[in-house]
């Protein structure tokens, strides 16, 4: 059956080819990224009944008038991938500017949390639906010189296993570490050298894909990863 997937970061790295298999699949997207160029790229390229608008999720009233205009053109989602977020230059935390910090912030927590405010009473209501958080192997663990990232993402745990007790039978809430991958942020992080070393988007994109369509209201609370090997 056809779903109606609600994507954030849809611009560029995993948002971009989730976007684009999943259509091709026969699903229907709903996306938001910053990136104006892209989202008008995107529209032309797919249109309807696909839908992409230009948001900033660390703007509350951004989400709520994107969420009123997909509620009255839309049904509740079936699937939300909390994807879109931002990785720092490493450094130590004392190192790391302030305006840095909160902006990592606003967008890896409250920019999750303002999309589940606006987006989920729509599915609450139905009792259907599920929300996948994307996490970091850096959500798990910590590492030296990352700890603005690390806290955005370990929040991102908390905040997915406290809302998956929340919500009706039927629905299901998961954090998700979607690997390791060679997109933009892992090279701010490990550099091009390196980060060229591991599995490229549109490789990683076929394996995540039907696992992301099969999770279901028996998943509601796990923390999962993707199996890239």
């Amino acid at each position: 059956m056809s779903k109606l997937i609600l994507i954030t970061g849809v611009s560029r790295g995993l948002g971009r080819v989730m976007t684009e298999a999943f259509i091709q699949l026969g699903h229907t997207v709903i996306g938001c990224s910053l990136n104006l160029e892209a989202i008008a790229s995107l529209q032309q390229k797919f249109g309807e009944p696909h839908n992409f608008t230009a948001v900033d999720i660390a703007d509350e009233m951004q989400v709520k008038n994107w969420s009123q205009i997909i509620s009255s053109k839309y049904d509740a989602p079936d699937l939300i991938i909390n994807n879109a977020g931002i990785v720092h230059e490493l450094a130590p935390l004392w190192e790391i500017e302030g305006q840095i910090f909160d902006r990592v912030i606003d967008i890896n927590i409250k920019g999750v949390a303002n999309v589940l405010r606006h987006f989920l009473p729509q599915m609450v209501a139905k009792s259907q639906g599920v929300i996948v958080n994307f996490s970091a192997g850096w959500g798990r663990y910590t590492a030296a010189n990352a700890a603005p990232y690390c806290a955005s993402k370990w929040a991102i745990e908390g905040l997915t296993k406290a809302l998956a007790q929340e919500l009706p039978p039927g629905m299901a809430a998961v954090s998700l570490w979607p690997g390791t991958i060679h997109t933009d942020t892992l090279e701010t992080i490990y550099g091009d050298e390196k980060a060229a070393k591991y599995i490229q988007p549109q490789d990683w994109v076929k394996i995540a894909v039907p696992f992301l369509l099969h999770i279901g209201a028996s998943d509601n609370g796990k923390a999962l990863a993707i199996p890239t090997g």
